[in-house]
């Protein structure tokens, strides 16, 4: 158990119905209790876990507000320490003044995500939870938030210790009977470990297919809306929005620069970017925004190619449509509600994925969604299943499988069991640093660096 108790406000520091102060470490109890008086005088450290106390808290003598004290007793707590929460009336000034009491009667300030790293240190959870806790904070829609509750769960977690279990009493096996001969061990086969290896990897494989859709539904997609102009690229960016980002106007190049939003499609967020219309022009304002919107096409991650149905394919949608052919891309026919002139099958030979759409009114909208989350590989994906949370995840989990790979292509090759055995350690040495069970420091300051004070 830590030396320090340390506190922090662990809630957002403004004007709220609530503000809660946490204190965590072997004397929470003791702290908390010269700092609040509980009704009929009460004592923290008089009271069970899991109960509540109303009372005041003061300091220097003075009255600063009342509050409702929670305690947890170690180890049933979220840190695993001692911890007592005070929930004071909410805002910047009382809060501080709370924590400064708390500060003064012997709490030292908690860091960045020090009550979730105690939680870790004290095997409350392991370094895929920890993760998962900040991914639950910065969620923007509810399939971010239903993905990092379970990994909270343990849903990756689960999925690595049977992978990791396999392979250590493989490994164990392995040695055992190499070491000792004149033992009574059963001898192991190719067979065997062929079978732990190739079920071992089909487990990785499919966690490491889920990363790139965990992202999108996390992170979400550096989306482009491009096309010539007035084909209706603003007025789709204000549809998605939900605003008026961009200005609409019947006058070609009204958008001279690139307009950016966020925007929830289905279960996919999108960081849409509406560029200027591609075109040669000799206006010099202008030709810099068309400029940039070249540039921004060979970065993104998802392009909404614009079409105008009522109008004939020309050099610039050609042009925009040889683009395409260099990253997922989306071909949106707008217009639909006047006469047809596009060339369809051009564009189809260039963009599979077409949405008759009506930007004025909307229609196409939910075919749209759909396409989206098919690209992004949402559409079938199950949050329940376990997603890899960050790179450092995937990289532990790639070099897992990796190892494992090379297992089976070592017996393959006719090696002993030696270089077998080695590249199954590898391949748990992995995966006991992405579950945090043998890791530096360093990785676990890294993990923790980017959490806010008081979680």
């Amino acid at each position: 158990m830590s030396e320090k108790t340390i506190a922090a406000i662990s809630t957002a520091q403004g004007e709220g119905g609530i503000g809660v102060i946490r204190i965590s470490g072997e004397n929470a109890l003791e702290i908390a209790d010269k700092i609040f008086t509980g009704i009929y005088n009460r004592k923290i450290t008089e009271m069970k876990g899991y109960t509540a106390s109303y009372g005041k808290i003061c300091h220097n003598g003075e009255e600063i507000d009342e509050a409702v004290a929670l305690v947890f007793r170690a180890p049933h707590s979220y840190t695993g320490e001692n911890v007592v929460e005070l929930s004071c009336h909410g805002g910047i000034y009382l809060t501080k003044q709370v924590l400064r009491a708390a500060l003064s009667a012997g709490a030292v300030p908690a860091q960045a995500g020090e009550f979730t790293k105690r939680a870790f240190l004290n095997g409350k959870i392991d370094l895929t939870e920890a993760e998962a806790v900040i991914d639950l904070i910065s969620a923007k829609s509810k399939s971010a938030a239903r993905a990092a509750l379970c990994v909270k769960d343990g849903a990756v977690r689960k999925k690595i210790d049977t992978v990791k279990n396999d392979l250590l009493s493989l490994a164990a096996h392995l040695s055992a009977w190499a070491d000792y001969p004149e033992e009574d061990i059963a001898e192991v086969s190719d067979e065997m470990i062929l079978d732990v290896c190739k079920k071992s990897a089909a487990t990785l494989e499919k966690l490491l297919a889920s990363y790139d859709s965990g992202q999108a539904v996390k992170q979400g997609i550096d989306t482009v809306i491009a096309g010539r102009p007035n084909v209706g690229k603003s007025t789709l960016m204000n549809l998605l929005s939900g605003c008026e980002k961009s200005i609409v106007t019947d006058i070609p190049g009204t958008t001279r620069d690139i307009v950016e939003d966020t925007v929830l499609i289905g279960d996919v967020i999108l960081r849409l970017s509406d560029t200027a219309g591609l075109r040669d022009t000799e206006d010099a304002v202008e030709k810099i925004g068309v400029d940039r919107a070249r540039k921004r096409l060979e970065q993104c991650g998802l392009l909404l190619a614009v079409f105008d149905n009522s109008r004939e394919l020309n050099s610039e949608d050609k042009m925009l449509l040889e683009a395409a052919e260099n990253v997922p891309s989306i071909a949106i026919i707008n217009k639909t509600d006047l006469p047809q002139k596009l060339d369809i099958n051009y564009i189809s030979s260039y963009i599979s994925n077409i949405i008759y759409f009506s930007a004025i009114n909307g229609d196409g909208h939910s075919e749209l969604v759909k396409a989206v989350e098919q690209i992004a590989g949402t559409a079938n994906l199950n949050p329940s299943e376990g997603i890899l949370s960050n790179e450092r995840q995937r990289l532990a989990v790639s070099n897992a499988l990796s190892s494992v790979n090379e297992a089976q292509n070592a017996l393959s090759m006719g090696m002993t069991f030696d270089a077998v055995t080695v590249s199954l350690e590898d391949a748990i040495s992995e995966l006991l640093e992405l579950t945090g069970e043998r890791t530096s420091d360093e990785v676990i300051d890294r993990v923790f660096h980017n959490f806010c004070v008081g979680k």
